[in-house]
């Protein structure tokens, strides 16, 4: 659907960054990614003036009648986390949506005012970790996730806290756009090109030092260009300059991860890559992952992802023609 509909609403008390993760991703004229952008507009969901936090007041494109046009709705960070009830007519107004085919989406406590419609009731879901026992509390119907970044339910989708909504848009854009303008849009916001929506929101000392920075950051690019290959401990610790030991502690205290754990992460991303722009064979993506065979690819695969690199393939193939059905060349 060339030119779809991207429709953010705007409230008083709006939360101004997870708002301004929709107006980046889906907001801004891109011409380099070609006529069949998205189109974007603010609907608001009150009577103004609408305040948002740091002293911004925001001027809608129009009411609630925007959503009866919309192809994907963006609910940011909600005031109802507090308790306050969603209005009934946005409640209404987003099931309508919802019925003819729209997708809904929540970044951070949005997911209150989703939840508030019932359309999440038996499915899967996920908030900031500080919401989760709310969540769970008052919905207890919702299957809650407290430990990811994001949730794909098909047209239900949400996100964890703040910059989780930013991992969740992507991975929307990388479904609609295919994975190289996904990954396009990445590097424009000097973000990571993808993270799984199972990785968890919270890791100890998430942002190193500016020097441990310095020192791993052209050791992560001389990994991922030798995934294939085995990367040894040893080898890696000598040549970020350190002791086995100190390199395991500092490794971990900068990415999060043991440095097996990263590279497995690196590794399927890659494979990812080629199941999805390549005719490769399943076997040939393995050596060049540096899983080794099929079958350890496979294991990792249904692991992480819930599916096999061969079923990943023809869904993303799937995907790719019904998208150039529609009208968009693929990318």
């Amino acid at each position: 659907m060339p030119n779809r509909l991207v429709v953010a609403l705007a409230y008083d008390r709006l939360s101004t960054f997870e708002f301004g993760i929709a107006v980046e991703i889906f907001g801004l004229p891109r011409p380099e990614m070609g006529p069949d952008w998205y189109r974007f507009a603010v609907c608001a969901i009150e009577p103004g003036p609408l305040r948002a936090i740091g002293g911004f007041q925001i001027m809608a494109d129009g009411g609630l009648e925007l959503l009866e046009q919309a192809d994907t709705i963006v609910i940011p960070g909600w005031r109802g986390a507090s308790g306050e009830l969603v209005p009934a007519a946005l409640v209404e107004a987003l099931r309508r949506a919802h019925a003819r085919g729209a997708r809904l989406m929540s970044i951070c406590s949005g997911v209150f005012a989703l939840a508030a419609t019932g359309l999440l009731s038996g499915r899967r879901a996920t908030t900031h970790w500080h919401y989760v026992e709310q969540l769970s509390a008052a919905y207890p119907e919702i299957k809650v996730e407290p430990d990811v970044l994001y949730v794909d339910e098909g047209r239900l989708l949400t996100s964890a806290g703040s910059a989780a909504g930013i991992d969740l848009c992507l991975h929307v854009v990388r479904n609609d756009f295919g994975p190289e303008i996904a990954n396009r849009l990445a590097r424009r916001l000097v973000v990571p090109p993808h993270r799984e929506g199972g990785q968890a929101q919270f890791i100890e000392r998430p942002v190193p030092p500016a020097r441990e920075g310095a020192r791993f950051a052209p050791l992560f690019d001389r990994m991922r260009q030798r995934l294939g290959e085995e990367q040894p401990i040893d080898r890696l610790a000598a040549e970020a300059g350190m002791s086995p030991r100190t390199f395991l502690r500092r490794f971990k205290a900068a990415t999060g991860l043991p440095p097996g754990e990263w590279l497995l992460g690196e590794r399927l991303i890659r494979a990812r890559e080629l199941l999805e722009t390549t005719g490769n064979s399943i076997e040939d993506i393995a050596g060049a992952t540096g899983f080794g065979s099929a079958a350890t690819l496979r294991h990792h695969f249904r692991s992480r992802l819930g599916a096999s690199p061969a079923a990943y393939r023809r869904r993303f193939a799937q995907e790719a023609k019904i998208t150039h059905t529609l009208g968009r060349a693929p990318e």
